[in-house]
Order: structure tokens, then C-alpha cells, then sequence
């Protein structure tokens, strides 16, 4: 696949600080703009696009004249409700200047993790896009905290994608695109042009943390694309400092890396299962298990399981770790993990003499069931 985004109908943009807030001085209205007028023009022939827009927090520091990003959340939460006043504003006026009317929808995991949460966010983002309307979302963190936190807005982009099954990711940085290492530490660095989502080296190549002034790096944006193929999504990572960048991406052109989606999309309630960033628990299980799991699509029983970590409630999604520590699948269990304990190892004929009753003899059907 040599083309990159001119099939694409629906279009998840994901905008990151450094660009939004030109290197932390403040909102770069300038190059918001541009990216207004690019994405009007894309609206103009058909396309749907929804913007993920990091720097709240930045655009707050910047005004509260925080030099350095705190560490306390209750800061990092002021900044924030300080900046999103900002944000939202200039966003605003950019697009209302094109004849364009956008939306603030803020979320946070809990949003995506509760079931009915996920499908009213899924409908509300539908009805805007059909109304005309560009969403611009943003990570709610004036409420969040490290237990529901996206922790950066690369997987913010690709939640959103796979919410509203957007056909591509754009993830704009300040970076031509992937490199097969750190172009500042390594003179011999050569641009990824094109590579499927979810190959083990890109994840090599990504490296660590990004800029002071946002939390992502490049190893974000890749597991992004990763999250994002899941639901069929091609996923671009792009300089967002291109002239034209969606616009000649949208032409066809070849710009930055391609991380090409090449596995069929997931059925919407098993994405929603592989979507959640958080899990309740986890369970260890052994070999014959995690076969049963992976090549031939089986439920999971309680005496595949060795292991049982966390405490969840009958209905909590958790994962299911292979012996040698890979997640390799998760799911809604049948039992809490109060019962799971007393239940594993035993095959399913016992659970009721175990327990006293019996509920399902899997701890995890396969309906409500991913593999990872």
C-alpha cells in the first residue's frame, strides 16, 4: 500500500504540545489555523474529521508562568482547567473564521471503560460529525487521576479512532516521522517510510520519552498505531510543521511514516474489551491455556488458571498473562477474584461444589473474550 490517505473518509487528527504551543511559549495560533484551513478543505470534499488536541497543561503553565511541568496532580489539574480556557477558545475562533463550527468533548478512561459511557461518547462524536461539526477532544484532566489517566493523547488518537471506527490516524509531532533510531543521538538514522502497525522493531526503534513539555515520545505513537490497526485504522505519523500536510497526505502523497493496519477489524464489543488501558486484575494461566486461547479460539476454564492478581468484581474486564509474562488476551470475567482463587487449577465439573453454586463453568466465555 503505497497511498496514505485518499480512501480515508473519516480522520482522526492528533495534534501534539510541542506544535500546539510552539515548543511551550504559548498557543501557536498561526499553525493552528493552518491546520483549521487544511482540515475545512478536507471537510469541503466529504471527509469527516475529528482533532485530538494535546496542550492544555502546556497553554495553562504557560499562563500561570510555570516554567517547569509540576508534578502534583492537583497542579497538573489547575494548569490544565487554566489552558483548556485557551485551547478551546483558539480552536474556536480558527475554525469559526472557515465557516466551521467545532465541540470541546473531554474524556477520560473511565468514559471508555464503562460500557453505556463508551456508547453514548460513540454517538455523540457520530451526531457531531453528521451535524458538520469538528470535535476537538482532549484528555479531561482538570478530574483525572493516575488510576483512569490515557497518559498521553497518542492513545487518546487511537481510543477515538477505534471509538468512531475512523478509516486512519494522523499523528502530527514535531518529527519528520519514525526513525530506525534517535535522528539527535544517531547521525546514520534513516525515516521509516512505511511498515505494518504492530511489528516488534518499530518498538525498538521508538526509543523513550518525548519533549519536557508533553508526555509522549515516539514509542507512544507506535503503540498508538498499534492500538489504532486493531480497528482496520492505517495510522501516518507526520511533521506537523509540513506545509499542507493533511491536505497533500489526503493527495496521496507519501509524508512521513505509514503504519499500515493489515488484520480485519475487531467486532465492536470485543474492541471496546481491547480498548480499555486499565484492567481489574489479571490472570496467570498455564500453557495449555494460553494455546487454547490463542490458536484455537476456546474459552477460558478455571483449571487453566494458576494465578489469580487484583481484586474484581464478576463483570470486570481482566487479562489473561501467558507463563511467560505477555498479556495475550483479556476479557469480562464470570467470577470475582475472591472465587476465581478458590475455583482455579479445578476443572469446571467442581465449581459448584467449590462455591456452592454455579454461575458459568468458564471464568471467561469466548463471546466476551479478545486476544491481544
Amino acid at each position: 500500500m503505497n497511498r496514505r490517505l485518499p480512501d480515508a473518509r473519516r480522520i482522526v487528527v492528533k495534534v501534539g504540545s510541542a506544535l500546539v504551543t510552539n515548543e511551550g511559549a504559548g498557543l501557536d495560533r498561526a499553525a493552528i489555523a493552518r491546520w483549521a484551513a487544511q482540515i475545512a478543505s478536507l471537510a469541503r470534499a466529504g471527509r469527516e474529521v475529528v482533532v485530538v488536541s494535546s496542550g492544555a497543561i502546556a497553554e495553562g503553565m504557560q499562563r500561570l508562568g510555570w516554567k517547569k511541568r509540576p508534578q502534583a496532580m492537583h497542579e497538573l489539574q489547575a494548569a490544565a482547567a487554566v489552558g483548556q480556557m485557551g485551547l478551546a477558545q483558539v480552536y474556536e475562533s480558527c475554525f469559526g473564521e472557515l465557516g466551521l463550527r467545532t465541540a470541546q468533548v473531554l474524556l477520560t478512561h473511565a468514559d471508555l471503560a464503562d460500557r453505556q459511557r463508551y456508547l453514548n461518547a460513540r454517538s455523540t462524536l457520530r451526531t457531531l460529525l453528521m451535524l458538520g461539526v469538528v470535535p476537538v477532544i482532549n484528555e479531561n484532566d482538570t478530574v483525572v487521576t493516575d488510576e483512569i489517566k490515557f497518559g498521553d493523547n497518542d492513545t487518546l488518537g487511537a481510543l477515538v479512532t477505534n471509538l468512531i471506527e475512523a478509516d486512519a490516524l494522523v499523528i502530527l509531532t514535531d518529527q519528520r516521522g519514525l526513525y530506525t533510531a534517535d535522528p539527535r543521538l544517531d547521525p546514520q538514522a534513516t525515516l521509516v517510510a512505511e511498515c505494518q502497525a504492530g511489528d516488534p522493531s518499530l518498538e525498538r526503534m521508538a526509543g523513550g520519552a518525548g519533549s519536557a513539555i508533553g508526555r509522549g515520545g515516539m514509542i507512544t505513537k507506535v503503540l498508538a498505531a498499534k492500538r489504532a490497526a486493531r480497528s482496520g485504522a492505517h495510522t501516518v505519523i507526520a511533521s506537523g510543521r509540513e506545509t499542507d500536510v493533511l491536505t497533500r497526505l489526503a493527495a496521496g502523497e507519501s509524508i512521513g511514516t505509514l503504519l499500515v493496519a493489515d488484520t480485519a477489524p475487531l467486532a465492536a464489543r470485543k474492541q471496546w474489551l481491547a480498548d480499555h488501558v486499565q484492567v481489574s486484575g489479571r490472570l496467570h494461566v498455564d500453557e495449555g491455556a494460553a494455546r487454547a486461547l490463542v490458536r484455537d479460539g476456546k474459552s477460558l476454564l478455571p483449571i487453566g488458571v494458576e494465578e489469580v492478581d487484583g481484586e474484581f468484581e464478576r463483570g470486570a474486564v481482566v487479562a489473561c498473562v501467558a507463563p511467560d509474562g505477555r498479556e495475550i488476551a483479556r476479557g469480562l470475567a464470570n467470577y470475582g477474584a475472591g472465587e476465581a482463587r478458590r475455583i482455579l487449577g479445578r476443572p469446571s465439573s467442581e465449581i459448584e461444589s467449590v462455591l456452592g453454586y454455579l454461575d458459568e463453568p468458564e471464568l471467561i466465555h469466548r463471546d466476551n473474550l479478545v486476544v491481544l
